[in-house]
């Protein structure tokens, strides 16, 4: 379900709804950092999408910064 979650991330930030962005962004927060199940795996991965994320959602906001 996480990425589902990131993909509807990428759109929002594809389509400039920031606000939408930030609520999944959260949501994909609360699916990352909850106590792994045995069977999950990629949980690496996950962290470092994560963090893209949060990056992609700062420069947005911050486009002045980019340079």
């Amino acid at each position: 379900m996480s990425d589902k979650i990131l993909v509807a991330f990428h759109h929002a930030c594809d389509i400039s709804d920031l606000e939408i962005a930030e609520a999944l962004l959260h949501a994909l927060e609360i699916m990352v950092t909850r106590k792994p199940a045995p069977q999950q795996s990629g949980r690496r991965r996950d962290m470092e999408s994560l963090v893209a994320a949060h990056e992609r959602l700062w420069q947005l906001r911050n486009p002045e910064s980019d340079e």
